[in-house]
Parts: C-alpha cells; sequence; structure tokens
C-alpha cells in the first residue's frame, strides 16, 4: 500500500517562494506516475504538475509553466514541488498523489490516480 505525506505549506506574500515536501512510501517498482494538485477553497481539485518516473516526462498546467518545477528525490522517496513567484490565486490545498502503471500525466487522467496524501495548505496573501 503506497502511502503518501505532505509538508511544506504555509502562508507567504506574493512573489515569495515555498517548497512542497511529499514523503512516499509502498511503492514496489521504480515506475510510477506521481504528482501535485490543488483544491481552492470552493473549487475542483485540478493537476498542478506530475511526473511519470518511466521516462522522466513532466507535465506542468498552464497556469503554473514557468514558476512551478517539480522534482524527485529517488534516493528517499521524496517529490517536491518548488514553487516560486506565487500569486493568491495559487492559494490551496495541496495533494501528492500517486498511481502505478498504467498511468498517466495530464489535466484529467492525474485525478484518477489511485493513492493520495491529506495535503498541505498554501496561503498567497496580496
Amino acid at each position: 500500500q503506497v502511502q503518501l505525506v505532505e509538508s511544506g505549506g504555509g502562508s507567504v506574500q506574493a512573489g515569495g517562494s515555498l517548497r512542497l515536501s511529499c514523503a512516499a512510501s509502498g511503492y514496489r517498482d521504480s515506475i510510477y506516475c506521481v504528482g501535485w494538485f490543488r483544491q481552492p477553497p470552493g473549487k475542483q481539485r485540478e493537476g498542478v504538475a506530475a511526473l511519470y518516473t518511466g521516462g522522466g516526462i513532466t507535465y506542468y498546467a498552464n497556469s503554473v509553466k514557468g514558476r512551478f518545477t517539480i522534482s524527485q528525490d529517488n534516493a528517499n522517496n521524496t517529490l517536491y514541488l518548488q514553487m516560486n513567484s506565487l500569486k493568491p490565486a495559487d492559494t490551496a490545498m495541496y495533494y501528492c498523489g500517486a498511481d502505478t502503471p498504467p498511468c498517466g500525466v495530464g489535466t484529467y487522467v492525474m485525478l484518477s490516480y489511485t493513492y493520495w496524501g491529506h495535503g498541505t495548505q498554501v496561503t498567497v496573501s496580496s
């Protein structure tokens, strides 16, 4: 059973940066899909960034391209999301999600991931 635990959220002013971490355990293989999602208050969950470890394929939502970077520390099974130039619109609960193959990275396919963390809150003030 894959378990995911997020950390690193907090409050920051617009233009600031945060780095989220997702510690994973229980993977049976080294090939899987893993990503970051967010759910603003009163809105649906959306995929922010994802990574397919089988080929190093990455995906970013248009709203975060050039500002957010997803990365993986394979030695520690930890996923990161570096968030720069944060905006108030980035305020949301951020979740880590993962799935085993067959899986994909993209706006809609990410929402079907099997494994989820409990989330970490990010608040950006203007």
